[in-house]
This record gives C-alpha cells, sequence and structure tokens, in this order.
C-alpha cells in the first residue's frame, strides 16, 4: 500500500459507511485510482467511534505511514468531526464533498419538492454537475431558489456556503482524476460484504479484508497483462499524436485520450491574436455557444486551456488539441504526459522513513537483495584481479567479512551445514546387485518369462 500510495495518492476517497462488524465500530477506507483506472486501496482502520480526535488520530497515522506524504485532493461526505480533524491535519489539501451524499441528503431535506412530476431533482443536479461558468451557476442558482420558493431553507444555504467543494465551476483549479464522490469507496464497501460478517473477530475480520485488497490488485495484474498483449482499438491508424497516445498511456487512458481527438474535428477557430509570444486563440464547438480561451507558446510547447480539463484530469482537452494541429504541432508536448496515467507508472523507487526501499513482497527480500549484491561483488572481483595490491586487499578484507557474516548467521539462526563428502546414495535404498560378471541381476519376473519360452 505504500507503494500504491506513493506512485497514486494524489487523490482519494475515505469513507467510514462499512460496519460490518463484531463491534459494529466504523471501518475507514482510503481508496484512489491506479494507472488502469482501477480502485486501489491505500489503507484502512477500524475505529472504536467518529469523533474529531479519533478522526485526526487516523489522518496523523495514515499520514506517518506514508511518509508524510499528503494527497492533493481527498473526497469525504459531510460528517463535520471529519471535516475540523481534516483541516487541521491537512490544511494544504483540497476538501471536496461527496456530490452523491449531497444528492441524498437534498432528496431527505427536500424530499417534499420533488413529487407530482416536479424537476426540482434535475434542477439541483444541473447546479452541481453541469455548469463551467460561475457567473451562470449563480444564475441559475437563484432561479432555483425562486422558481421553488425556497430562499429560506437552512439546508440549501448551508449547502450554498460549501459551494466551492462540489460545484463543477468551482472546481476546476482542482486536480480530482474526475472524481466527485465517495462511490469508488462505496462499491468497495460492496465487495466487502462478500467476505465480510458481523460475527467475525478483528484478526478475522483483517484477514477476509485483505482478500478484498489481493481481489483488487489481482484485477490490475489483469489489467496489466491485457495492456501488454493486446493493442488499443485506433480509429486514426495514420495520426502520429494518436500512435504516440496509444504507446505511452494505458489502454482505458488512451481511450479517453482518443475521444478527446474525436471532438477536434467538431472545433473550430473563432478568434486569433498571434501578435504576442505567447498566442490567443478562442476556440468553441460547430453546435454549442460555448467559448474557451486557449494560449499557446510554440517555441516552448506550453498550452493551456480556459476549461482546466488537463488540470483537473490529467489530459489534454479538444480545444488544446486542435489549436497544436492549427500549429502543425504533430505531438503530445511531454509536459503534458502525467506519469500517473502512463504504462511505465509503477516505475518509481519508493523509500520509507528509515531510507530504505520498499518492497512490494517482503517474501522476495532475499532474491532482491542478492540481486542487487552481486553486480556489487562481480565489479570488485574483476577491479581486484588487476593488481597484486588490490587482490591482496580484496582477499585480506573478504576474510574479514565472511568472519563477522558468520557471526550474525550463527546469532539468527542454525546455519545449513554441507557435508564435505556428498553419499553416493541416499539413506534407506538398497543398492543394485550385479553379477560376478558385470552384468545387471535379471529380476524374478524376467527369470520366469524365460522358462515359459523354453517350455
Amino acid at each position: 500500500m505504500r507503494i500504491d500510495y506513493a506512485q497514486f495518492g494524489d487523490v482519494v476517497s475515505f469513507d467510514t459507511t462499512f460496519c460490518t462488524n463484531k463491534e459494529y465500530r466504523s471501518f475507514g477506507i482510503f481508496v484512489g485510482f491506479n494507472h488502469h483506472r482501477g480502485a486501489i486501496i491505500f489503507g484502512a482502520a477500524l475505529l472504536y467511534d467518529e469523533t474529531a480526535e479519533s478522526f485526526k488520530w487516523l489522518f496523523e497515522a495514515f499520514t506517518e505511514a506514508h511518509g508524510q506524504k499528503k494527497p492533493i485532493t481527498i473526497f469525504k461526505d459531510q460528517d463535520a468531526a471529519m471535516a475540523k480533524a481534516l483541516t487541521e491535519v491537512g490544511p494544504e489539501t483540497w476538501h471536496g464533498l461527496c456530490t452523491w451524499h449531497i444528492m441524498q441528503n437534498g432528496i431527505k431535506h427536500l424530499g417534499n419538492l420533488m413529487k407530482d412530476g416536479s424537476h426540482f431533482l434535475g434542477d439541483l443536479k444541473k447546479c452541481i454537475f453541469q455548469y463551467d461558468e460561475e457567473i451562470q451557476f449563480e444564475d441559475e442558482w437563484q432561479k432555483l431558489l425562486k422558481n421553488y420558493g425556497v430562499e429560506n431553507n437552512s439546508w440549501l444555504q448551508r449547502i450554498y456556503g460549501l459551494k466551492y467543494k462540489w460545484a463543477k465551476c468551482y472546481m476546476k483549479n482542482t486536480f480530482t482524476l474526475g472524481m466527485r464522490s465517495t462511490q469508488l469507496s462505496e462499491s468497495l464497501n460492496s465487495d466487502m460484504k462478500d467476505y465480510l460478517k458481523s460475527t467475525l473477530d478483528i484478526v478475522q475480520f483483517f484477514k477476509h479484508f485483505e482478500r478484498v485488497v489481493d481481489a483488487k490488485r489481482a484485477n490490475e495484474l489483469k489489467a496489466e497483462f491485457d495492456s501488454r498483449n493486446k493493442l488499443p482499438r485506433r480509429v486514426n491508424l495514420v495520426s502520429p499524436i494518436i500512435k504516440q497516445a496509444a504507446e505511452v498511456y494505458t489502454p482505458l487512458t488512451f481511450e479517453l485520450f482518443q475521444e478527446q481527438m474525436d471532438w477536434v474535428s467538431a472545433c473550430l477557430i473563432k478568434n486569433k491574436n498571434e501578435s504576442n509570444l505567447m498566442s490567443e486563440f478562442l476556440v468553441g464547438l460547430v453546435e454549442s455557444k460555448c467559448e474557451y480561451k486557449v494560449c499557446c507558446n510554440p517555441s516552448e510547447l506550453r498550452i493551456n486551456c480556459s476549461c482546466k480539463k488537463y488540470e483537473t484530469f490529467g489530459i489534454l482537452c479538444c480545444h488544446c488539441l486542435k489549436v497544436l494541429d492549427v500549429l502543425d504541432i504533430k505531438c503530445i508536448p511531454l509536459a503534458y504526459i502525467l506519469k500517473r496515467w502512463t504504462r511505465g507508472a509503477r516505475s518509481l523507487v519508493v523509500i520509507d522513513n528509515e531510507g530504505k526501499q520498499v518492497e512490494e513482497d517482503s517474501n522476495l527480500d532475499s532474491s532482491q537483495q542478492y540481486r542487487r549484491i552481486m553486480p556489487e561483488l562481480v565489479k570488485m572481483a574483476s577491479q581486484a584481479s588487476n593488481s597484486a595490491e588490490s587482490y591482496a586487499l580484496v582477499m585480506q578484507v573478504t576474510k574479514e567479512l565472511r568472519i563477522q557474516l558468520d557471526c550474525i548467521t550463527t546469532s539468527n539462526g542454525p546455519q545449513v551445514v554441507v557435508p564435505d563428502e556428498i553419499p553416493m546414495f541416499a539413506v534407506g535404498l538398497k543398492k543394485k546387485e550385479k553379477c560376478s560378471s558385470g552384468r545387471r541381476k535379471k529380476s524374478r519376473i524376467e527369470k520366469q518369462g524365460k522358462k515359459k519360452e523354453k517350455n
């Protein structure tokens, strides 16, 4: 989990709704996306209660276990104690509210407005998911309050005060990977129900939880195997930028990138200003009134768009790709290829708090250590053989080192003794008898067969 978090812990979903254990305690899970956009677990804890003190201890322990690295963004529900603890432990982390919980609370507090064919729920969803511009959101929010006569509703006023944590237009500068809720944790909870039940004690509980973790890792291995053995479906076989994306990105990320490329043909350059070093383009779709400002410096291969897709998700939008195509730039600038979406995302070496490399499988420590130390010893032997002086030095140091290693091995446990003479035959096996002539002695069945032939 340390390795997973170091590579993919930029956006985290945290949820405590799963309570299927013997004492009915809250079970908190930290979940995120891997490079195949599959669920990946960074940590878990069985909590005694859901007070601010408990959450503060949990977040501090989680941060310490992962080398003081804090996520860029974390999604949670509207729990006040959790919000207080997160603010104290990670003030620099952006805290997003789960849109699914907001919708459920909306139904709970304003269910009377959603009857008899009312469009209140649909209008509320538009305010959460649809509007890209802040002015448009503010206008539509005021219309929502006025049309349904809920200007003084306390729940809506409280939610509006937290609009920066759930409204799409206010999340454009936040790195979210497309995550808007804790449903990633919710889906994991449903998987856990297949393994866990309320009668388990704490040891059994976590043993079964490991089975859930192993199942998620098996899904990633399958996705990794498929990505290496199956070519992604390419619509445009001759496009250099499509070819580059297919080689660099994982299959699912490539599909999302290729979808943006499909929209390039529907984009128009409505206005442009190339008088400055940073050229400005106004890009919009053919059948849409929405326009986006794209700024580009061709000499330095720098580009950004007002839609902020790269800043929030990690791949370039169709507006930027349209400008690159107009400028005859036929590749994705390397600065805009986010490593966490690439095939080589797992090449990062993770170091723990003690400065040691974290191994993916602790059972492979011996083989990994042998693999690292062997090349160094070969280099020393090669260098020592060049002169008598270096040879004598290495031999002397080697003898001293062998004595020290023998002492360490003896103190850690019994040594495996290799006998000087290896017996020719294993104990308990009879030696095959031979005739005096040197030929093999015949068995009783062979002798009886010859007697029958003579008869």
